[in-house]
């Protein structure tokens, strides 16, 4: 495939080796420098967009990409609120978009899991559930994407808890996320359960970011000669 990559930081290198390594060439990158220019991209300059920038130009980037029928996967969070309009004109145009808060296997095998655990811990009364997240200091949304998704996944499986709230303190019927940001911290996410007389945590780890660039590759090529709207659960499946 040709790729164009919307956003050309660390993600958007690591998602350049990961590319070229399995046979793939980059059409183009996009820098912010060069952020404009992404609208100037028209179907047929590239088979596969890849976009990996900030909440606040994501939508827009996306949206102009779904509009000309460009296959794109984006792996920017934080701008979510939109996502119902991206489907809307995804199936009007009849194009591809494929969306996830997190891309790496790992971290969807630990969503899997995490959805069993909740339903085995629905009747404990006696613990409460958290969530706690940790990434680098330059990353801008909080909750994370993968927090949030973790958290909704856990909502589905225990019906006492009505919502998910980002801060310490909650009420026994909401789950708490708690959000932590240091230097060199790829991303680690822990789903607890917590009463007085034990703790249980269920934690993912990421020590780098070639499982979220692998996970970014393998969806764009899963999106190939496809039209609709995508997600890791049907990668995965």
């Amino acid at each position: 495939m040709d790729i164009a990559l919307i956003g050309y930081g660390k993600m958007g290198k690591e998602i350049e080796k990961i590319a070229l390594e399995r046979g793939h060439h980059i059409s183009h990158r996009f820098t912010n420098r060069l952020a404009n220019d992404v609208f100037k991209l028209r179907k047929g300059e590239t088979d596969l967009v890849i976009e990996f920038t900030s909440p606040e130009s994501a939508f827009e980037n996306v949206r102009h990409c779904v509009q000309h029928q460009i296959p794109t996967v984006c792996g920017t969070t934080g701008w979510y609120a939109h996502l119902k309009e991206i489907k809307d004109i995804c199936t009007a145009q009849q194009s591809a978009f494929f969306h996830a808060s997190n891309f790496s296997v790992g971290v969807n095998i630990f969503f899997e899991v995490s959805k069993i655990l909740a339903n085995l811990m629905k009747n404990q009364a006696n613990y409460k559930t958290a969530i706690h997240e940790i990434h680098h200091t330059e990353k801008k949304d909080s909750p994370s994407g993968t927090a949030i998704t973790l958290a909704e996944q856990v909502l589905t499986q225990m019906p006492q808890l009505t919502k998910w709230v980002s801060e310490m303190q909650s009420s026994p019927n909401e789950l708490s996320i708690t959000s932590e940001r240091l230097p060199n911290v790829t991303g680690t996410h822990t789903l607890s359960f917590i009463s007085d007389i034990d703790t249980i945590d269920f934690t993912h780890k990421a020590h780098n970011r070639k499982g979220f660039a692998l996970g970014a590759v393998l969806a764009g090529e899963f999106l190939q000669g496809k039209s609709g709207v995508f997600t890791m659960e049907d990668l995965l499946k």
